[in-house]
């Protein structure tokens, strides 16, 4: 996808803070809204499990790159791009366990996920998973580079 250098490039991390390792998006877009080196073309958004009410921020245009946690069978903290067919298989076919991951298939076309080790009441992430903050951080400023340069 190319995008013109005048638009932005939509972060918009998912997720459920009050379930552990679930609120890992909206820690990734936190750290990167936070961080005085993201460039100003870059949008970090903390959606939490807004669903289907994320229409009205993704309807600004532009290129959009969800983070969130996502069970694909490997170890805690793991890092994969899901896209196309792909995603849409990885989020049709997945039990659903939280309101924001309903009707994502139709709102995506790119997701960062990171493998969870706890999805149960705690506000705190995992070991694991907090240690792949940083490089999910990393991995989604280099997508959203390689898309500002088309």
């Amino acid at each position: 996808m190319k995008l013109s250098r005048n638009e932005t490039v939509l972060v918009l991390g998912l997720g459920n803070t009050l379930l552990a390792d679930d609120g890992v998006g909206v820690h990734v877009v936190r750290r990167l809204g936070g961080d005085a080196s993201t460039p100003g073309w870059v949008r970090a958004v903390d959606g939490g499990t807004m669903g289907f009410r994320l229409t009205s921020i993704l309807g600004d245009g532009g290129d959009v790159l969800i983070v969130d946690a996502g069970d694909f069978l490997a170890a805690p903290g793991s890092l994969r791009l899901i896209e196309g067919d792909a995603l849409e298989g990885h989020v049709a076919g997945a039990k659903k366990t939280s309101a924001h991951e309903a009707g994502l298939v139709d709102l995506l076309g790119l997701m960062l996920a990171i493998q969870p080790l706890v999805v149960e009441w705690g506000e705190g992430l995992s070991d694991e998973v907090a240690k792949a903050v940083e490089p999910a951080c990393e991995m989604a400023m280099a997508t959203a580079a390689a898309w500002r340069r088309g």
